[in-house]
């Protein structure tokens, strides 16, 4: 089962707060999704995920694919089972990461490449890809399509818009497992035509959700702004919409103005892991000598566990002497901060003020 409702919408702007039911799990947007390349969260248990409220959490096709075999995963019945999950999944296509390669040989059929930890030649497919996505048995999956670096000529980005189009055809036709939901992928690079008639073409083939890909790929936060701004317009008003690999919590809070429903990153977790945390005044770095007498939780308004048990002076020690539980409790505390940061804002446009929220986040947070 699928369903998105939209139970308001920001007076002041093109904010939305919605209900998402997949699979009779309920979720609440705008929602950010911690992402899970091999199938865990770095350094993070589930119990704590879950204590941090995540509700949905991103796995990569492509990496898991290559090790421990989407096969393998299979065998333990779905994905969530694999990883003691009791939410929602959601796994990409794989596409991002294959035409990061260097070497690769894109065709109208796919893309042939070598995976990176054993030279092995591989040609996937938009049907290849969803046959991997099937067998791992997330409950959201992506269609593959093809994503073009930054800055690239708009003749390239028009002939990856024509190709990720008929790659979404081909994804929908290979799609056969029940109770999976496939979402579309918008392309077009920072140009708004190309953007609107991905757009316009994808939505003729009524996915249950849309994302919007190939940003945050070195455009930076202006152009990251306009092209949500020129592409959510374009995006069904009934379905959920998935901006993807985004990011700084500036760039959540310019995003959901624009309309955007789901949101994941790397961001809270890579952070972490090198001691630079988030908090409601902005970032710190809790490797530098100041924090190490400090007696205050990283942040005073949160409450995660770390806030809760530990000093910032403490976190500064297990830096300092390369224990790994000070990676553990840094993210677990970042990813508390996007989730809180999404309630936040939840709240903000059930209440029709996410223009005075958004005004107030920028008057504390130091970028």
């Amino acid at each position: 089962m699928f369903q998105f409702t939209l139970e308001n919408r920001d007076s002041a702007s093109e904010a939305r707060a919605g209900l998402l039911k997949v699979n009779n799990t309920v979720v609440e947007t705008p929602l950010f999704m911690p992402v899970a390349t091999q199938a865990a969260i770095r350094g993070v248990p589930m119990y704590y995920l879950e204590k941090c409220e995540a509700k949905i959490i991103l796995a990569n096709t492509y990496h898991l694919n290559i090790y421990p075999g989407s096969s393998l995963i299979k065998k333990h019945g779905r994905l969530n089972d694999f990883i003691g999950w009791s939410y929602l999944t959601l796994t990409d296509s794989g596409g991002f990461q294959v035409f990061s390669l260097p070497d690769k040989k894109i065709s109208d059929e796919g893309v042939q490449f070598k995976y990176e930890l054993n030279g092995e030649k591989v040609f996937l497919t938009p049907e290849k890809s969803i046959e991997i996505q099937n067998e791992l048995g997330a409950d959201i999956i992506m269609c593959f399509d093809e994503c073009p670096p930054f800055p690239s000529p708009k003749e390239s980005v028009e002939r990856a818009v024509k190709r990720t189009i008929k790659w979404a055809e081909r994804c929908k036709e290979a799609h056969s497992r029940e109770n999976q939901y496939l979402f579309g992928i918008v392309q077009g690079g920072v140009y708004e035509d190309l953007r609107k008639y991905c757009a316009e073409e994808l939505k003729k083939m009524d996915f249950p959700g849309y994302a919007i890909g190939g940003v945050s790929v070195g455009e930076g936060h202006e152009l990251l702004k306009l092209v949500v701004d020129y592409t959510a317009k374009f995006l069904p008003e009934n379905k959920p919409r998935y901006l993807m690999g985004v990011g700084l919590p500036e760039d959540l809070v310019e995003s959901v103005y624009r309309g955007m429903d789901m949101f994941d990153c790397v961001i809270p977790t890579r952070f972490g892991r090198s001691g630079t945390l988030f908090t409601v005044k902005g970032k710190i770095r809790i490797t530098n000598k100041k924090y190490r007498r400090d007696m205050y939780p990283i942040d005073t308004s949160c409450d995660c566990y770390t806030c809760k048990n530990y000093t910032r002076a403490y976190i500064h020690h297990l830096f300092r002497v390369k224990e790994v539980l000070g990676a553990t409790l840094c993210s677990i505390h970042n990813l508390r901060f996007y989730i809180n940061l999404m309630k936040k804002m939840r709240e903000a446009i059930v209440n029709n003020s996410f223009s005075k929220f958004r005004k107030e986040f920028y008057e504390n947070y130091r970028i």
